[in-house]
């Protein structure tokens, strides 16, 4: 069997102005013999831009050999036709990245590859190892080797691979050395895999990060969230289950379980609802736009105030603000216009520009804004500088009174399970209280919602969700040396 791996992107420095929360990876993965695969996954990896924008990558097989093709940047900026055409096959996995651990450099970009006896794979990972550290010390891997979770991941199931030294069909060796090296993981993983012959979907017993499976006309297509299913013409099957592998071939689709029935407890992110998922989607069976509607009427509930307008902070605040805007009898209106056609990798080198980068995102509209009393909708304060800027833009614009309205609680932990904020120093809430936020962003009142009327929003259950950023309670147990960077300490 001929092995092969294409590699090739473009470096280039990555500047994060708005220094907010940064989102979890976005996957797809698609099985579709004589289809345009790498185009279907170019789609799927558009649809999941939002989910990451630091690096974008395809892995496709054609049966024989598998290529890989990535870079730094948007999806838009890393492919094009004529990269797309290089990567001709039957199976497809892509990859939208936001780095949790490993730097964000393009050595660190997924899909992962590798070859080892008659196998050949690439894999490509959505959230975040809690015990990295821990496995690369018991591999014998030391610093350098390896520059991911991700990669760690791939390297131990080839030393699986080669351990069994098995000289069976090479998709059933690969499947049951994955099977085997899945259950050493902690944390966060949706993996989609593809091998030579094989595509590969699997979530963590805690379900912590989403993976669907579609039906497309000609195949079967995995990605991190339904839209990503619409945008390729594939109809929603189900979630892939917390714990739950499974495997795609021309046999078709069935389920493994290689996770200890006592170690599963699902346990989906939170903050999926409040802001990481598109709100044209749904998740555990609730639509993401309905939910934040209803944390917005909550909020209206919770903490009324008088105002003239309930205004948004674009996009994830918009159907909280219209949900309080409904339950409040508030008008509600636009009190920004922001820039669709950037993305959160612009570079300001100099703190001047940090701050005045703001407003290349957002902009305020001066004829709703001057004059008036103004309740304004965000999901969430995370370090807080951005939405500083953004209330000065406000009262730059002549506003007298702004009201800020929170659609989550206080963020105050470090989540280890697949987003940017492992450091509690940077968290304002973990440092301030209620009040002292509220000065610090200059704002005339301030409130949260509260964590059982959010979870109340999202669903009736209110259990089966994670909400350690916010209570400090972790569903796996976690290393408070945890870092992007712990793979250097090794």
């Amino acid at each position: 069997m001929r092995s092969a791996c294409r590699l090739s992107g473009r470096v280039g420095p990555v500047g994060d102005a708005t220094e907010t929360i940064k989102e979890a990876c976005g996957v797809f993965g698609v099985w579709a013999p004589e289809q345009p695969v790498s185009h279907m996954t170019y789609l799927g990896l558009y649809a999941l831009q939002h989910r990451g924008q630091e690096s974008a990558g395809i892995a496709v097989s054609n049966g024989e050999s598998i290529w890989v093709d990535k870079g730094m940047g948007l999806v838009s900026s890393v492919f094009n036709d004529h990269r797309l055409a290089a990567l001709q096959g039957n199976i497809a996995i892509g990859h939208t990245r936001y780095s949790t651990t490993g730097a964000s450099e393009w050595c660190n970009a997924q899909p992962v590859h590798r070859c080892v006896a008659n196998v050949n794979f690439a894999l490509a990972h959505n959230g975040n190892l809690v015990n990295t550290a821990e496995l690369a010390v018991e591999a014998d891997l030391v610093s350098g080797e390896i520059g991911s979770d991700s990669d760690l991941i791939a390297e131990l199931v080839v030393r699986e691979i080669s351990a069994a030294n098995s000289e069976d069909d090479a998709s059933l060796v690969f499947e049951d050395a994955f099977a085997a090296v899945l259950p050493q993981l902690r944390g966060a993983f949706s993996l989609v895999v593809c091998e030579t012959n094989t595509l590969i979907g699997v979530r963590d017993p805690n379900g912590f990060r989403p993976l669907f499976l579609g039906r497309h006309p000609n195949g079967w297509i995995l990605a991190s969230e339904m839209p990503a299913l619409d945008v390729v013409g594939a109809e929603t099957v189900r979630e892939i289950e917390p714990g739950e592998m499974v495997i795609v071939d021309g046999s078709g689709v069935r389920s493994r379980r290689p996770f200890a029935q006592e170690t599963i407890n699902p346990t989906l992110c939170s903050f999926e609802f409040v802001y990481f998922a598109r709100p044209d989607g749904k998740l555990i069976g609730q639509s993401i736009y309905a939910a934040r509607r209803r944390m917005g009427e909550q909020l209206a509930m919770q903490a009324p105030v008088e105002a003239d307008l309930v205004v948004p902070v674009p996009e994830s605040g918009i159907p909280g603000a219209q949900g309080y805007a409904q339950q409040s009898g508030i008008p509600y209106a636009d009190g920004f216009i922001k820039n669709r056609y950037i993305g959160r990798t612009f570079i300001a080198p100099t703190q001047e520009l940090r701050r005045n980068a703001v407003r290349i995102k957002l902009n305020p509209i001066e004829e709703n804004v001057a004059g008036r009393r103004l309740v304004v909708v965000e999901d969430s304060i995370i370090r807080g500088t951005t939405l500083r800027e953004t209330v000065h833009l406000l009262r730059k614009a002549g506003a007298l009174e702004v009201h800020l309205r929170i659609l989550s609680p206080p963020y105050r932990w470090p989540c280890h399970f697949g987003m940017d904020t492992s450091d509690r120093d940077k968290l304002l809430a973990a440092k301030l209280s209620v009040e002292e936020i509220r000065e610090y962003l200059e704002v005339d009142s301030l409130a949260y919602l509260d964590i059982d009327r959010m979870l109340g929003a999202i669903t009736p259950k209110r259990g089966g969700l994670c909400t350690a950023c916010m209570t400090g309670d972790y569903p796996v147990p976690v290393s408070i040396h945890s870092a992007k960077n712990v793979l250097e300490t090794v």
